[in-house]
């Protein structure tokens, strides 16, 4: 395991010297630009484990991603290697179909203190709510993106984060009602505390997740990956590309409909990635937004 080898991974050649702001962000920024957020393991016969050197691997060397678990740990791995202060936190996922935070902490999250400032980076998200740049952990103040508005609010020690997006222009009005689009303008993401975590506190969640059919993981096969100006999805057969402020205020969201061919093809063009196994797309409807 080696700095080298990742940033050659991420295409990041940057300064390593200054442990900053400015560094951080382009650091993190080239992460979720070449990294996945994905479960694919989950739906072509792999099992999904949390061993730094396993992650390792998978990312840096077998070109995949991963999810909030391997991408923050690795991210996490890489910023401490580098001289931040980092520790992780745990959060607990918003579920707008339960209209309820989840009771089990399954979300990752790294946070990194410089010059005594509290910021929060999350290379593990995917879809419109991840966040491009690491967030100031301060209650109450709108934290502009170019995915939207995002913003913590605390009560009781809890901390919560939200995302504001913009309207929404979808050409293929056969998905306009799509389950994979989010309707609400304003929507919770998770909430957390501040309390630190190892990532043997989320070895229980990593196997619920990809073995009980009450996750959204096993019902869903995921791939996204931000881009310059937005993000791709693929969630079971649908292709979804999303940019940013297409026109004021205003998202562009394009979908397609693979067929069983096309999906290994657009995960190579579209991903950059080469599955070992065949995959097997499952998309259950009801379950997912972007």
């Amino acid at each position: 395991m080696n700095l080298e080898e990742y940033f050659a991974r991420t295409g990041y050649k940057g300064s390593l010297e200054k442990q900053d702001l400015e560094t951080l962000t382009d650091i993190f920024q080239h992460h979720i630009r070449a990294v996945p957020f994905e479960n694919l393991s989950i739906h072509c016969g792999e099992k999904i484990t949390l061993e730094l050197e396993h992650v390792y691997n998978k990312i840096v060397r077998r070109k995949r991603g991963g999810w909030c678990m391997e991408n923050n740990q690795l991210l996490g791995w890489v910023l401490k290697r580098l001289g931040y202060d980092t520790s992780f936190l745990g959060a607990y996922v918003f579920n707008p179909h339960q209209n309820a935070y989840a009771t089990i902490m399954t979300h990752l999250l790294v946070k990194v203190v410089i010059d005594g400032k509290v910021y929060v980076v999350d290379g593990g998200f995917g879809v419109s709510y991840q966040m491009w740049q690491p967030m100031e952990l301060v209650s109450g103040k709108d934290q502009p993106q170019a995915p939207g508005i995002f913003r913590f609010t605390e009560t009781n020690a809890i901390w919560y984060l939200e995302k504001m997006r913009r309207k929404q222009y979808i050409p293929n009005q056969n998905f306009s009602n799509s389950d994979l689009l989010e309707k609400k303008e304003c929507r919770k993401v998770y909430m957390f505390s501040l309390e630190p975590r190892t990532v043997e506190d989320f070895h229980f969640q990593c196997m619920y997740l990809q073995t009980s059919p009450d996750s959204l993981f096993t019902k869903k096969s995921i791939c996204t990956l931000q881009t310059t100006d937005g993000f791709r999805a693929l969630i079971g057969w649908t292709l979804t590309e999303t940019t940013y402020n297409y026109k004021e205020n205003m998202d562009l969201v394009e979908f397609v409909t693979l067929e069983d061919e096309e999906v290994e093809k657009t995960l190579k063009e579209k991903f950059n990635i080469t599955l070992d196994r065949k995959l097997v797309p499952i998309n259950v409807k009801g379950f997912y937004t972007i």
